[in-house]
């Protein structure tokens, strides 16, 4: 009898220990999973081609999303790219992109953000240096963009350079454009800037190229034709100001450009659109569509307000130009 209680015992023993050792073990993934890892959202960036401008956007777009607490290195993957200006590079960028699945894309450019929109419709996609965003067939409309696409406008304030030229140089008859043929961003601005011109009767000659090696000529043909050169804000003549600026500075002719750091590289003055500021803007809603607080369709195009007017001090020497006292303006080396 001794022996069947102390048998009984040990058996009810064993089945507790085997039940309490049964429950820790469904216990420990509970508590593993009580806390689940951090997201890591993997964003692509891609700019069209490597100039001031569009590096000042590409760096304001990054530190806003730091800003915002979306950090390489914690909680995302960026993957920069940079097409180089080629079209093809653009086109396997955003393959790429699609197949690795990014939460994110953003572009730098109106040809980058064009190749991008063509790839997905899905993904969202938060371009910046984008002059018109409607024109370039990316949105049904700025106010109400509808799709997968948003983002910031480096549209500039057209009418006021054009007045800043006449203030200038009052005695203007005929002003030059050079300007990329293949970049609809650009054809926007000049047409803009002819109607500027006609209201203000003005003359405009225009001068394109299709590649870099183009602007030489192009600048040469206009010299002893016009007063003086508008250059808008063209990803082409952007990406090689000192060429254009070997043509112009020997004959005197001044160039008036539609961002700031074309006057940084030797153009004479622009009323310009603060790219890093402009990045930051696109930096900002990418956050928010990341946050889940919007989605691009229902996110308007933003557009910069205040603008400065820069000088580059080596021009203003070189054509011996008064600024007057009444032009708020910045001097740049």
């Amino acid at each position: 009898m001794k022996i069947s209680r102390l048998c009984l015992l040990a058996a009810s023993l064993t089945a507790a220990f085997m039940l309490t050792a049964c429950d820790d073990k469904k216990a420990t993934p509970a508590a593993a999973g009580s806390t689940p890892a951090a997201k890591t959202y993997s964003i692509g960036v891609v700019q069209l081609v490597e100039h001031k401008a569009l590096d000042a956007a590409n760096k304001g777009f990054v530190d806003a999303l730091k800003t915002r607490g979306f950090e390489e290195g914690k909680n995302v993957k960026f993957d920069f790219q940079n097409a180089q200006a080629d079209q093809s590079n653009l086109r396997n960028i955003a393959q790429r992109f699609v197949s690795n699945k990014v939460d994110l894309i953003g572009a730098i450019a109106t040809p980058a953000a064009q190749t991008m929109a063509n790839a997905t419709r899905t993904i969202p996609i938060v371009a910046t240096a984008v002059t018109d965003f409607e024109i370039a067939k990316l949105v049904k409309s700025n106010d109400k963009p509808g799709a997968n696409v948003t983002g910031s406008s480096d549209m500039a304030p057209i009418g006021d350079l054009a007045d800043l030229i006449i203030k200038i140089y009052p005695n203007t008859k005929n002003v030059g454009t050079i300007y990329s043929s293949s970049e609809i961003n650009s054809e926007r601005q000049v047409g803009i800037f002819k109607d500027e011109a006609k209201k203000r009767g003005l003359n405009v000659r225009e001068a394109t190229v299709s590649s870099v090696n183009d602007i030489q000529q192009a600048a040469q043909s206009l010299v002893g034709k016009v007063d003086v050169l508008y250059s808008p804000t063209d990803n082409t003549i952007a990406s090689a100001v000192p060429a254009l600026i070997k043509i112009t500075e020997p004959a005197k002719l001044p160039v008036f450009a539609g961002e700031g750091g074309m006057v940084k590289s030797g153009a004479t003055a622009a009323i310009a659109v603060d790219y890093y500021e402009l990045g930051k803007i696109a930096g900002d809603m990418a956050a928010d569509i990341l946050e889940g607080k919007a989605k691009p369709e229902s996110m308007p195009i933003r557009f910069q307000k205040d603008f400065k007017t820069l000088f580059n001090e080596t021009s203003v020497k070189n054509l011996d130009l008064k600024i007057p006292a009444d032009v708020s303006h910045e001097i740049v080396k």
